[in-house]
């Protein structure tokens, strides 16, 4: 018998597979083939806009994406480094090969897990709780607890032109009754879609007719342990091209053909708002001329370049009439062709926050089946139910990151409050601290979770307290620090543009202006830290007012946290609320006033008379 079973071999279910063995769990993960282990049917990049964050906050608390990327991948650049910190983000590209085999070695090397290839057709399932699955051929494994991660692989049909095909993103067999199993012991099953565009033969490319897109030339790394493990001049490049009004009117022409237009008539799934088809962009962006498009390379063992942003499903004649139409692909050949996939979740409201399920206990969800697209955000999930799994199996409380606290704490809360519509992507929008949930502190945000459910080891944890103390003397040397203005001095500034007065100042006050840099600085004084302390100090001068203000925020909401709510209340019985708040509240059943204001279709009002009938009801004021 295990003590927990893992079921899906993609980026959720390894990050819980190696979660619960690394804590000593005695753990299974099953897969329907293991050479798709951690696979990237779409483009193998790690990171991004708001993503690249998530994966830094996956290896502050002791996960590993951010380590295996960091060791496999053939560009990294820090995208909006030109902006605030709050919306910087890396993002690397990956290599397909190299990530899954690294994943693969990396997860072999745990004591306590096993790898197990099969297809999980059902759940064992005792007086609502879970104890196990049931194989295909009928064999059944017991465990005190499941997690699922099977991505798109419910039921998932791949979508080419007027055909429909039950098969997965490799053309491999889908698990075509486990979603089935599920709406019998009463989830609510949906059905969503996503696509993935053209691969190209490099050879086939005509390069000088795009633009170069290359890695950064400092050194980066997701992961806070690793040193970079590449050499920057060894980087692979990127390209970039744009859609012609001759692509346009292709799309135009044949938008009929394609499934997601008229080519099938029984599409029941909904696309991923913030990555679109191809047809998508053309039809909802009308005015836009061209749409721009990267050429990225998939991995050194084999030319294949991945067309990011071409998404399509269209049929596979006039899917090379559209390649042909893009500068620099007009001899292009397809080595495979675009298409959609379609397949099965579950509704996230239908989750509690440590990720068990509300209808079956000891059932944990994570990724694609919640309704989330990306690896990352499938990835943070899988650490998050692996935690808690193991927590529960410890008997402890689970790890519940708050929205202040983390880009994780805030895709879980969206999911399990607000529910979706289309498949779930992060953006830096999503969170209203993220001034406080930047790429540079991770670490110091969520490392002293990681210690606290025993991920992290007590030399990470004494390099992050050091780390802590040296950022402290930094700021007191920047503020006791005097620097007299010289003539020297002034002139430099005055070269600068920048005004100056005569007089004393601490590198402090200098640093606070918005325009001087902590470069420009040390071109007067040198200041003895390392970059990351210097970092840190730099962004919490600048923006000290801005960070104080999110923190008292921050405050208030922690403040609805803790006004608790009856588990037992009876929604029906609270007069004069809102029909859609109360069809919400019984849906949700929040715990804190503050998760009950994060509700969609909750309004204030709703809020003023459940408080009333808290006080009421329940003979004390329980909301505080």
């Amino acid at each position: 018998m295990y003590e927990i079973i893992v079921v899906g071999g993609g980026h959720a279910g390894c990050e819980a597979a190696y979660v619960s063995a690394k804590k000593g769990h005695k753990t299974l993960l099953v897969t329907s083939n293991i050479k798709n282990i951690a696979d990237m049917p779409c483009n193998p990049h790690i990171g991004g806009s708001a993503k690249g964050i998530v994966v830094r906050e996956i290896d502050a608390l002791g996960g590993i994406m951010g380590k295996i990327a960091d060791k496999t991948h053939l560009q990294i650049k820090m995208l909006n480094s030109a902006k605030g910190p709050a919306v910087q983000s890396l993002r690397a590209q990956g290599d397909k090969i190299t990530y899954q085999k690294e994943m693969l070695r990396t997860l072999n090397e745990l004591n306590d897990l096993e790898i197990k290839e099969a297809m999980v057709e059902d759940l064992i399932v005792e007086e609502n709780t879970v104890k196990g699955i049931i194989l295909e051929n009928g064999e059944k494994i017991e465990s005190k607890i499941v997690i699922l991660t099977t991505g798109t692989y419910l039921k998932s049909d791949i979508l080419v032109g007027s055909t429909r095909t039950r098969q997965g993103p490799h053309g491999e067999k889908p698990s075509n009754h486990l979603s089935d199993k599920l709406k019998e012991y009463g989830f609510k099953v949906i059905r969503l879609k996503t696509g993935t565009p053209q691969r190209i033969d490099k050879k086939t490319i005509d390069f000088s007719k795009t633009r170069i897109e290359k890695g950064d030339d400092k050194y980066l790394t997701f992961s806070f342990d690793l040193e970079p493990q590449y050499k920057i001049e060894e980087q692979e490049p990127c390209y970039l091209t744009y859609t012609t009004e001759e692509t346009h009117k292709i799309i135009r022409d044949n938008l009929t053909k394609s499934s997601m237009y008229g080519g099938l008539d029984d599409i029941e799934g909904i696309g991923p708002r913030y990555c679109p088809s191809i047809e998508d962009k053309v039809v909802r962006f009308k005015d836009k001329e061209r749409h721009q498009l990267f050429i990225e390379p998939e991995s050194r063992y084999y030319d294949e370049m991945y067309l990011q942003g071409f998404s399509t499903s269209m049929p596979t004649d006039i899917q090379e009439k559209m390649v042909h139409s893009l500068p620099g692909l007009e001899n292009a050949v397809i080595t495979k062709y675009g298409y959609a996939i379609e397949y099965d979740a579950i509704y996230p409201t239908q989750l509690k926050e440590s990720l068990e399920t509300k209808i079956l206990s000891n059932l944990f969800t994570a990724g694609q089946i919640n309704g989330t697209s990306g690896y990352e955000e499938a990835a943070c999930q899988g650490l998050m139910a692996g935690i808690n799994a193991s927590l529960k199996l410890e008997e402890k409380n689970p790890l519940v990151l708050k929205r202040n606290e983390a880009y994780i704490g805030v895709l879980i809360d969206d999911l399990i409050n607000k529910g979706i519509r289309d498949p779930y992507r992060l953006l830096t929008s999503r969170a209203e601290f993220r001034l406080l949930l930047r790429s540079d502190n991770a670490d110091l945000r969520l490392r002293d979770y990681g210690y606290e459910v025993g991920l992290i080891d007590k030399t990470q944890k004494e390099k992050l307290d050091l780390k802590r103390e040296n950022i402290k003397k930094c700021l007191d040397y920047l503020k006791n620090t005097k620097i007299k203005i010289t003539e020297e001095i002034k002139e430099l500034f005055l070269n600068n543009n920048y005004n100056i007065q005569i007089t004393t100042m601490s590198l402090e006050q200098l640093l606070k202006r918005p325009e001087i840099t902590i470069d420009f600085l040390e071109k007067i004084h040198t200041i003895p830290f390392a970059e990351n302390i210097k970092e840190q100090a730099n962004i919490q001068l600048k923006y000290e007012g801005y960070i104080k203000k999110s923190y008292k925020e921050a405050e208030k909401l922690l403040k609805l946290e803790k006004k608790k709510i009856p588990i037992d209340i009876d929604y029906n019985k609270i007069k004069n609320i809102a029909s859609e708040a109360r069809q919400k509240l019984n849906e949700v059943r929040p715990t804190t006033i503050a998760q009950a204001i994060r509700i969609s279709g909750v309004n204030p009002s709703d809020i003023s008379i459940l408080s009333v009938y808290l006080k009421k009801e329940y003979g004390k004021d329980e909301s505080k």
